[in-house]
């Protein structure tokens, strides 16, 4: 699974990170998590309000900071569609 943070690195952004990797970390999935702070490559991404997350291409969370639990459940979901699409 490919995740990627969207922020340019306030707070809120750093939290959505936490709070994205200990999501993973209590779901014991695989996935790659990687930064995005240029804002050319935020505004290429479509991505106007952040903090922001992407999940394997497509932009889940805008503009706020989830749960773990409600990460959780956006990455479980996520996992059900890649183990389908095998």
């Amino acid at each position: 699974m490919q995740l990627l943070v969207i922020g340019p690195g306030c707070a809120k952004c750093k939290t959505l990170a936490q709070f994205t990797e200990q999501a993973v970390n209590e779901l014991g999935v695989t996935a790659e998590i990687n930064k995005v702070t240029d804002l050319k490559q935020i505004m290429a991404l479509g991505v106007m309000v952040t903090p922001a997350l992407a999940i394997n291409g497509s932009i889940k969370v805008t503009g706020k900071v989830p749960s773990v639990t409600e990460l959780k459940n956006l990455l479980s979901q996520a996992a059900t569609v890649e183990k389908v699409g095998q």
